[in-house]
């Protein structure tokens, strides 16, 4: 059986889609599963993880890493999910044609949105190409402050742009940016917290989706 395609897309950068895409990796990977990396964001941010994790924790043939254009992305993913269970893509900030090959190849696409009406309107543009790619989606809100009208607000109105959003969200957490610069996940560092239920429910969720 070959491996599931996942896509982290956002034309809004600070969106946290590296925080989600590495954490989601490390998760799966705690589960039992093979995971790999694609970076197609020229910035490198999980690159640079991956080296941070590899100096730390040594080679893991569970989990492997490389970069790709973004017009390679499916070329890449499509030869990795022979050896892997998970494949998750990372790209750059914008929408335009570059992206849709990581769009067309995807199992699943996963929207992070921060908590905020100017975030959720950067995500039109992606969900509108994730469409036209006949791909489906899960918005995943992320920095939220617990129990506000505002992150009600927003998924509420994610969900009228035609998204299914994902009951997990991430909290606003230090723990977060901190773990990312030491090439762990966050519940690597933190176990048993609200932190790893967070993870755990939003790895659930993902799991759900790709049936």
């Amino acid at each position: 059986m070959s491996g599931r395609i996942i896509t982290v897309a956002q034309q809004k950068g600070g969106s946290g889609k590296t925080t989600i895409a590495v954490n989601l990796a490390v998760s799966l990977h705690q589960r039992g599963h093979s995971v790999a990396l694609i970076d197609t964001d020229p910035q490198g941010s999980m690159g640079r993880w991956f080296v941070e994790r590899m100096q730390a924790r040594g080679e893991d043939e569970a989990m492997d890493f490389s970069t790709s254009s973004a017009w390679g992305a499916s070329y890449e993913s499509e030869k990795l999910k022979k050896r892997f269970d998970f494949v998750i893509i990372d790209t750059p900030p914008k929408i335009d044609s570059d992206l849709r090959p990581a769009l067309r190849v995807a199992d699943l696409v996963i929207v992070p949105v921060a908590a905020s009406h100017v975030d959720l309107w950067a995500t039109e543009g992606v969900l509108d190409l994730a469409r036209r790619e006949k791909s489906p989606v899960l918005v995943v809100l992320n920095r939220v402050r617990p129990h506000t009208r505002l992150s009600a607000e927003v998924a509420a109105s994610a969900a009228e742009l035609g998204a299914d959003v994902a009951s997990a969200q991430l909290a606003n957490r230090v723990a977060y940016a901190e773990t990312l610069g030491l090439g762990l996940g966050a519940t690597e560092k933190q176990r048993n917290t609200p932190l790893q239920a967070e993870i755990t429910a939003l790895t659930d969720e993902v799991l759900a989706a790709l049936e």
